[in-house]
């Protein structure tokens, strides 16, 4: 049976995939792959240049026993051997080799697998930027592809002295929670998935506010700085939503899969967690879109001054325009032609009519 969730927090709890190095395995030539076994919930040293068909063997020697796959830089030959060991279904295959997906849920026979995105806050460039994880769980065994080639919180997942040495801290210390299996891990991937949108939309509403100061400053700039900052938010909210599907889909199936309690209690956490930065987000780009009606609004305004002000010189500089028309014309029968107060006379109308207007448009504030 195939379930499937849409296309598409509060506290900290360190970065993810930060891993203590006395177990940490060496991958085996030609793959990233690193390798950490769980037995009874303790964490037990891999052997050097672990397979899959190894990591599956040791599983399979005790029902408690799990498996954690961490593919930092996954590459087809890594897909193919997995795929190999654990007879996964070929639409399932074709999903891992293909990135780009929106967060979802499926289910294959014995594998769960599910698509999420993480994201973080690029200051420099006040950009949201996001990571993209397939995650296959099994009886006993997690596999864990960073498709973005990244961490959750952006850093280089293949950086042996960043990101690549932040796995266990994260994933794999509560013993406590491991003893109940591959599930406990799933779960800690999206509790600090979850986490990290915190910083994100903390620092999409210092942009927030900073755009409102811009908005009643008159800055000419501002509307392009809406709209980017309204897609950030809208790639973040399609992030969100889909990744509550996921957590609803996974709570639906606690019952039909045996999910012990405290599992079900911890990913409830979570979710109540992702619950408030939905809630957040949507606010966002409701604000959002209020600001880009006000900053609307507001350019009218300064439209219709400007034309005002327009009008009321274009009135200003008329009457002396039509003095002088008529003035110009040069026929011989016009009265006052030849007289001598002819030409001041029509110079100090013109300065009056103008004058006069000038002092009517003032009063009405169209100057």
């Amino acid at each position: 049976m195939t379930q499937h969730a849409s296309d598409d927090p509060n506290r900290q709890r360190g970065g993810v995939f930060r891993r203590r190095t006395p177990f940490a395995s060496t991958p085996g030539t030609g793959t990233t792959r690193r390798t950490r076994y769980v037995d009874d919930g303790h964490l037990v040293r891999a052997p050097r240049d672990t397979s899959v068909d190894d990591a599956q063997a040791f599983t399979d020697e005790d029902d408690r026993r799990t498996a954690l796959l961490l593919y930092p830089s996954p590459t087809p030959e890594d897909v193919a051997e997995l795929a190999n060991t654990w007879h996964l279904h070929p639409l399932l295959v074709e999903d891992l080799l293909h990135a780009g997906q929106r967060p979802k849920l499926e289910r294959y026979d014995d594998t769960l697998f599910l698509v999420v995105r993480s994201a973080w806050y690029v200051d420099a460039t006040e950009d949201v930027d996001f990571a993209e994880f397939h995650i296959l769980v099994r009886p006993r065994a997690v596999a864990v592809f960073c498709q973005d080639g990244r961490w959750i919180d952006g850093l280089d997942a293949d950086d042996a002295s960043g990101a690549a040495d932040r796995g266990e801290q994260t994933l794999l210390d509560d013993e406590q929670l491991l003893h109940h299996g591959p599930e406990a891990i799933v779960y800690r991937l999206l509790d600090a998935i979850v986490d990290g949108y915190t910083p994100v939309l903390r620092g999409l509403d210092i942009d927030r506010e900073q755009i409102e100061r811009q908005v009643f400053g008159g800055d000419a700039a501002v509307t392009e700085r809406i709209y980017r900052l309204s897609q950030e938010v809208i790639d973040l909210q399609q992030a969100t939503s889909g990744l509550t599907e996921v957590l609803a889909s996974l709570r639906d199936g606690f019952r039909r899969y045996d999910i012990p309690a405290p599992l079900q209690s911890y990913l409830q956490d979570v979710a109540d967690h992702l619950s408030r930065a939905e809630v957040r987000v949507g606010d966002l780009r409701e604000s959002l879109s209020q600001i880009l009606t006000v900053n609307g609004t507001l350019v009218a305004q300064r439209q219709n001054e400007d034309m005002k002000k327009i009008s009321g010189w274009a009135a200003i500089l008329f009457a002396p325009t039509l003095i002088g028309a008529i003035y110009g014309m040069n026929f011989d029968n016009m009265p006052e032609l030849h007289w001598a107060f002819g030409y001041p006379l029509a110079v100090g109308g013109m300065v009056a009519f103008a004058l006069v207007l000038y002092i009517v448009f003032k009063r009405q504030k169209w100057m």
